[in-house]
């Protein structure tokens, strides 16, 4: 079973904010809306050390979001990518509630998104344009991307095509995508050989976003 995920590098990230830049051209959402890389410095100047933490949803396995949405209108795909039917979601606010990622945000008035179809658990992405105003939304690791690339034999987490802008974007090559579950794949081996942790990995949510710290 598939199950996509991302690792992110602490010690290359230098802050550059192209993946935040990227996925709001991408995605067609407000600058920040669905990625963050705040600046952690731990010192003060002149030897102040500066670390960034890009953050966004983390397609965790226990999702909080998805146990708070009355409407179902979160769900979790059989690949472990938690996404939004936008024709379900009331924009209640719960989620946003929720998520203890700070991941979820109600789209403004300018913000547009492709048409989910009337199925669920079946985004369609067939109609860009939809006026989402009022409903919450978040990063969904460029779904459209990964399935259009998958459909075509491409390799998430390889071909460029077929994985998510951020990671493509990334000037520092900080960012990384594929399968968990393939222990070939590249973030199966950089978790193996490398000290990597989740944000509030004591909660038990299980994201699928880990950190390499050192």
């Amino acid at each position: 079973m598939t199950r996509w995920g991302m690792v992110i590098d602490l010690r290359q990230c230098i802050g550059c904010q192209a993946c935040t830049v990227t996925c709001a051209q991408t995605n067609d959402v407000t600058l920040e809306a669905w990625r963050q890389v705040p600046d952690l410095g731990v010192a003060e100047s002149p030897d102040r050390q500066r670390t960034f933490l890009p953050i966004s949803c983390m397609q965790c396995s226990d999702a909080p979001c998805l146990e708070v949405c009355p409407t179902t209108a979160t769900f979790r795909r059989d690949d472990g990518i938690v996404d939004i039917n936008y024709d379900l979601c009331i924009g209640c606010g719960y989620c946003i509630v929720a998520c203890p990622y700070l991941a979820r945000v109600i789209a403004a008035p300018h913000e547009l998104a492709a048409k989910m179809s009337n199925d669920a658990h079946e985004p369609a992405y067939v109609e860009p344009g939809q006026d989402i105003t009022g409903v919450c939304t978040k990063c969904n690791f460029c779904l459209p991307r990964v399935d259009a690339g998958l459909a075509q034999g491409l390799q998430p987490g390889v071909d460029a095509e077929a994985t998510p802008a951020c990671v493509v974007s990334c000037t520092a090559q900080a960012l990384h995508f594929g399968d968990m579950e393939d222990p070939q794949s590249v973030v199966s081996t950089l978790i193996r050989e490398n000290n990597t942790a989740q944000i509030l990995e004591e909660l038990g949510t299980d994201p699928a976003i880990n950190y390499i710290v050192e």
